[in-house]
C-alpha cells in the first residue's frame, strides 16, 4: 500500500512539473518578430518587449487573446496567444520581464 501511495505521488510530482507551462518554450515562436532578446521592434512597428513588467505584459497578452488590445497589427497577436492557457501567459510574461 505505501508503496502504491508512494508511486501515485510520484507520478502527480512528474506530470504536474511537465505540465508547467515553459516560458522560454513558449517564447520561442516570439523571437522572429521580438528578436531573441525581446529588443526588436516586432514588425518595424511595436514596443520593445525586453525587461517590461510581467504584468503589463499578462495585460496586454490577455488582451490580445480577448480582442480588446492592440493596435494595427493586433490580429497577428491575436492569433499567437488564441490557445494559451493562462498559466501559459503568466509563463511567458515572466519569463519576457526577465530578457536582458
Amino acid at each position: 500500500m505505501k508503496k502504491t501511495i508512494g508511486f501515485i505521488v510520484f507520478l502527480t510530482a512528474v506530470s504536474t512539473a511537465l505540465a508547467a507551462a515553459d516560458g522560454a518554450a513558449l517564447y520561442a515562436k516570439c523571437k522572429g518578430c521580438h528578436g531573441t532578446d525581446g529588443s526588436k521592434k516586432a514588425l518595424g512597428v511595436s514596443e520593445v518587449i525586453k525587461g517590461q513588467p510581467a504584468k503589463d505584459i499578462e495585460a496586454d497578452l490577455i488582451a490580445y487573446q480577448a480582442g480588446t488590445g492592440g493596435g494595427s497589427k493586433k490580429a497577428v497577436m491575436k492569433a499567437q496567444v488564441a490557445k494559451m492557457t493562462p498559466e501559459e501567459i503568466k509563463a511567458l510574461a515572466d519569463y519576457i520581464s526577465k530578457l536582458k
